[in-house]
């Protein structure tokens, strides 16, 4: 059972380190997705510049956070779960993509579920 929940771990710690990093480099390539588009209009129009530019900074976080995961587990997977969550209200109160706010919500869970495991493992070692 113990490789089984290594292996959860690893496949969770990977999957929300390298997404967010894709995501993040992705805002600067706009590859996958103009990502600009999931910015509502209200909050568009109290930026002090271009949602583009939002979306870029939004990147850089991402791809901070994603090495985070890799490096500091626990730490980087509560991040990422507060992050999905942030994302997931933000579409949920414009209204806009709902579909996306939930299954953002879904990973948040996952994410958390990973900071979890790792609590775990680390309270584990103290005993």
């Amino acid at each position: 059972m113990d490789s089984n929940v290594q292996l959860v771990k690893n496949i969770l710690k990977y999957t929300f380190g390298l997404v967010p990093i894709v995501a993040g480099i992705d805002k600067f390539t706009i590859i996958l997705t103009n990502w600009s588009q999931y910015i509502s209009e209200g909050f568009a129009g109290m930026l002090p510049f271009e949602s583009t530019t939002f979306m870029m900074i939004v990147g850089v976080i991402e791809i901070v956070v994603g090495v985070l995961v890799l490096t500091k587990t626990k730490l980087g997977a509560y991040v990422v779960s507060a992050w999905l969550v942030t994302i997931s209200l933000t579409l949920i109160f414009s209204w806009s993509y709902v579909d996306v706010a939930v299954r953002d919500l879904v990973m948040a869970i996952a994410a958390f579920c990973l900071a979890k495991l790792y609590e775990n493992k680390q309270s584990k070692a103290k005993n």
